[in-house]
């Protein structure tokens, strides 16, 4: 089997410029990898994430279930897996997924209590990893930044924001199930600020290689 490297994070993060970095990297090598990002936007098995995101099923996303929501999610990279990677990650290669089943974990957790949230990534690894059967990751790299400054760079972002970057509360539980779900799950954790500053996509890239480096 293949090897699974995800970069995770609450919105503002930087995360798709840290995966650009990290598929630069492999590419300056000559490493063999997929690269991969969800929601697949460009395919038609997103469109319930894209409906719901854009407020279809309601403009608060406590408005959907968890649950439900996570169902949306989850089929989209069902669908992608089958589809376009799993021949490959079968042989073998390695694969590079900016935000994975991962999300689900962080954005969806976040519509719970805390002392409901472990009993919750416990349904989604069953319902994801074994019912339907999407690789488990090999290592997760969750991107931690204060919410203040995640907001900061979400609002200096030209287009719309979706219903989770319009919501500066759901975006502080989003970053406390991070949090929880990192130690309950295993995460690595690399800071993405420094004396209440955001640090240089250089130094903030080093410390993820430092974390990837034994698996690529």
């Amino acid at each position: 089997m293949g090897r699974l490297i995800v970069l995770e994070g609450v919105d503002g993060t930087g995360k798709t410029t840290q995966f650009e970095l990290l598929c630069a990297y492999l590419r300056e090598r000559g490493v063999a990898h997929r690269e991969l990002a969800y929601p697949d936007y460009k395919d038609e098995s997103s469109t319930l994430v894209r409906m719901y995101l854009s407020g279809a099923f309601g403009e608060d996303p406590d408005a959907v279930s968890p649950y439900a929501a996570s169902t949306f999610y989850a089929c989209d990279r069902y669908a992608s897996f089958v589809r376009y990677w799993k021949r490959d990650y079968e042989a073998g290669t390695l694969c590079l997924a900016c935000r994975y089943a991962t999300s689900n974990a962080v954005h969806q957790g976040a519509k719970l209590p805390p002392e409901e949230r472990r009993d919750y990534y416990d349904w989604l690894s069953d319902l994801e990893y074994r019912r339907m059967g999407i690789p488990e990751p090999s290592r997760v790299v969750l991107l931690d930044l204060p919410v203040e400054t995640a907001l900061d760079n979400i609002r200096a972002r030209a287009g719309e924001r979706d219903i989770h970057e319009a919501d500066g509360g759901y975006l502080r539980r989003a970053a406390e199930s991070a949090h929880t779900a990192a130690a309950y799950l295993g995460w690595r954790t690399v800071s993405c600020a420094e004396n209440g500053k955001m640090r240089s996509r250089e130094a903030i890239f080093a410390d993820i290689l430092e974390q990837v480096r034994d698996i690529l």
